[in-house]
């Protein structure tokens, strides 16, 4: 009994011929189908981002001009909201808090995240555990973290004192002093949002190639020529966004005066969405409140594109 398990067709045996390929009218009904399909998630998405985000920004416009209180139909008031806000006391006061925040956020925010991922990059052993460590103030809501911060601040029974007292150092009064209450926060701000940041820069530092730093030692570089020559070159892009980012965020900062200080002692904490909030809830007065939000916006539009062009323009250069 022969095998022919296995065998070779002849080579004259006839070839099957391949499928035909569908017709043009299928394919072409086809590719419209998943078209459609595509467009239909994407219009959703759209849909709830013009309705929870662009409405309510073009009607914040629209009431900025108008004298708008509740129970009242709207009535055109021109600039009469700008200008009353511009003279407000608060306004000045909100201002100068809000900038002063972001120079010390910049100062003290911006650097240790950049410094820690340069130490967990340089870890060897447990960096999983401590990126999660870094990572964790920022999975707490922000109000927890203000209320436990509020605590900690306290003058007489918090912890911060408490471990000044046992160190034999003089205690201070942080949230509740007016020369103290705008750093305390600025402390509270950098150490809930730095998580984030933090793993970003790790993550650019890790993109670097190793041939580089390699190459460095070779010619004698130590630890800061490298991070100075290799590792902020190369990294020049996160660190530029992230600036920007940054100071967006603390621009608009509002969770921590407001859980915390309450705009307090003596206004020395009220920033400029703080003054947005007490306009709009506390005075029922939406046109101030409207006309202080577009004087936010504008100025953070017209920082970010003179921003944008003086680092692109630099980076051409």
């Amino acid at each position: 009994m022969t095998k022919t398990a296995g065998r070779r067709p002849p080579a004259h045996a006839a070839v099957p011929p391949p499928p035909a390929p569908p017709p043009a009218g299928d394919l072409g009904r086809r590719r419209l189908t998943d078209q459609a399909r595509a467009y239909g998630f994407l219009l959703g998405g759209l849909l709830c981002f013009a309705l929870f985000s662009w409405y309510p920004a073009i009607r914040a416009v629209v009431i900025a001009f108008q004298t708008y209180t509740p129970g009242s139909p709207p009535q055109w008031a021109g600039t009469a909201n700008f200008t009353r806000v511009l003279h407000d006391p608060e306004f000045t006061a909100a201002w100068r808090n809000t900038l002063a925040f972001t120079l010390l956020a910049l100062l003290i925010g911006f650097a240790i995240p950049f410094v820690l991922a340069l130490v967990l990059n340089e870890l060897r052993h447990a960096r999983a555990f401590f990126r999660v460590v870094v990572y964790l103030p920022v999975m707490i809501p922000p109000v927890v973290s203000a209320l436990l911060w509020k605590w900690f601040y306290d003058p007489g029974t918090g912890l911060a004192n408490e471990a000044l007292r046992f160190a034999h150092l003089p205690t201070s009064n942080w949230s509740n002093g007016t020369d103290t209450a705008l750093l305390s926060l600025v402390i509270v701000a950098t150490w809930a949002n730095m998580g984030g940041t933090v793993l970003i820069y790790l993550a650019a530092l890790q993109s670097i190639p190793g041939e580089l730093y390699e190459a460095a030692e070779l010619d004698g570089a130590n630890l800061l020529q490298r991070v100075r020559h290799v590792t902020i070159p190369q990294t020049r892009f996160v660190i530029l966004m992230l600036m920007l980012l940054q100071i967006i965020a603390t621009m608009q900062v509002f969770t921590e005066p407001f859980v915390i200080t309450g705009g307090g002692p003596e206004d020395a904490t009220v920033t400029v969405l703080y003054l947005i909030y007490k306009y709009a809830f506390l005075y029922n007065d939406f046109g101030g409140a409207c006309a202080l939000s577009v004087l936010l916006l504008l100025l953070l539009g017209a920082f970010s594109a003179l921003y944008l062009r003086l680092t692109r323009s630099e980076g051409d250069a």
